[in-house]
């Protein structure tokens, strides 16, 4: 084993849920290879051509990453071990929402709008490609947010952003990601939205939190209305412009919003879980161009995170 490399019990807990092959190719190459040849870019950040011939041929990782990406099998394995995590009681449903804004490399530009088919695959590598045509038309569009690929302009420069909900022991819960521009409270519905951890047994997956805490740039009327409606506890400040502006209405401006001191410092959570998703360079640093592929990325780092946590 590399370091970073799968060990026997966190390869137990996932491998019955990978895919057993495309039904139409033949076999893939071994799943747990590479997977460890996923991690490793994830966790380094290297170029896909460098990847250690250990993983072997380094386009079969990539093109296995592309596909899982695209087809949500990246998503449906965090959510497989979040179940597993709910289940045991382990995950604290005082969730934190927020985003971080991650650079874009100068490689993460140039993505075609309309990308060719891939000509067919020859010989041995036909059992280890998917044909390129499947993985385009079942992406996200847009990359999981609008803007193109999820690439735009702010104050850092060149960048993407990744909105994530964490629960009280810093893992994610889930991620979008949107052009580094986009304003945070746009995304909210979205990411809460996309929470859904699924049960062992029968019974709906869950997706309502105990409580949520978020910062100011949350703090407006829709977001509110939408906790309410869904009966979820919520601690967010209040603007000062938002309080001005009610206090000059005097008795017509309604009551504060109400705020746990003791709740909010938990928000910090959301921080921490940011900064382990950030340990992985690939995540803090873009070279990705397709915007669904950098998501398929950052959902990459999360189960490993949930594993060894």
């Amino acid at each position: 084993m590399g370091r970073g490399d799968l060990n026997d019990a966190e390869w137990e807990r996932l491998w019955p849920f990978l895919p057993v092959g495309n039904g139409r190719c033949g076999r893939w190459r071994g799943h747990r290879q590479v997977i460890d040849g996923i991690l490793h870019r994830v966790r380094t950040g290297v170029q896909w051509p460098d990847l250690p011939e250990r993983f072997g041929p380094w386009k079969t990782v990539y093109e296995r990453h592309r596909l899982w990406s695209a087809d949500g099998t990246w998503e449906r394995l965090l959510q497989r071990v979040q179940a597993e995590a709910d289940a045991a009681g382990e995950i604290d449903w005082d969730i934190s929402v927020d985003s971080t804004v991650d650079r874009a490399h100068q490689h993460a530009v140039g993505a075609r709008t309309d990308p060719p088919p891939a000509p067919a695959s020859k010989g041995a590598a036909v059992g280890e490609h998917q044909d390129d045509a499947v993985a385009e038309s079942s992406r996200p569009p847009g990359g999981g947010g609008a803007g193109g690929e999820g690439l735009g302009r702010s104050r850092g420069g060149f960048t993407a952003k990744l909105h994530l909900s964490a629960d009280g022991r810093c893992r994610p819960l889930s991620l979008i990601v949107t052009p580094g521009q986009r304003a945070d409270c746009t995304q909210f519905q979205p990411v809460l939205e996309k929470i859904r951890v699924p049960r062992l047994g029968p019974g709906r997956p869950r997706k309502k939190p105990d409580s949520l805490a978020a910062d100011k740039t949350y703090s407006n009327g829709p977001i509110r209305d939408c906790l309410r409606q869904r009966g979820i506890q919520h601690t967010i400040p209040e603007k000062a412009d938002s309080q001005s502006a009610r206090l000059r209405k005097g008795p017509n401006g309604g009551r504060p919003p109400g705020f746990d001191e003791e709740r909010y410092k938990k928000r910090n959570t959301v921080e921490r879980a940011i900064n382990r998703l950030k340990n992985a360079r690939a995540v803090a640093t873009r070279h990705d161009k397709r915007g669904y592929v950098y998501l398929g990325t950052a959902t990459a780092a999360a189960p490993a995170i949930w594993l060894r946590t």
